[in-house]
């Protein structure tokens, strides 16, 4: 039997399916503030968009942020502002936290990002 595909009600994109860049899985200690308090937490994945921090108690959306960290590859922390695009509850194969889109990211932070995000992928594909 045949199944008619266009019959088929199609999801909307997935957040990842907007995304410009695909990420990278980096683990990396991330220091953000929003208006009322500090906070120190994990990231587990970056592009030169956004970064998705771990997180048991994730903001809502709409929160904005200040953020600092340091990937492998910079000469010193990285300062940003985001806002939180994504919040996402966790399930079984996916942690809780949120996802923070970069709002003023300089050229120099982003090449170092993208070099990082391609080498990162780069070493994925050969495993």
């Amino acid at each position: 039997m045949a199944v008619n595909r266009e019959a088929i009600p199609q999801a909307a994109p997935s957040f990842g399916d907007r995304r410009k860049s695909q990420r990278a899985d980096l683990v990396v200690r991330v220091d953000y503030q929003t208006v009322d308090d500090l906070f120190s937490e994990f990231a587990r994945n970056i592009n030169e968009g956004g970064i998705f921090i771990e997180s048991e108690h994730p903001h809502p959306l709409g929160t904005p942020v200040k953020l600092q960290f340091q990937v492998p590859g910079s000469d010193g922390p990285i300062r940003v502002s985001g806002l939180v695009v994504r919040v996402s509850e966790g399930s079984e194969s996916a942690p809780a936290g949120m996802g923070i889109e970069f709002e003023n990211l300089d050229a120099e932070a982003r090449q170092t990002i993208d070099e990082l995000v391609r080498s990162l992928r780069a070493d994925s594909f050969r495993r």
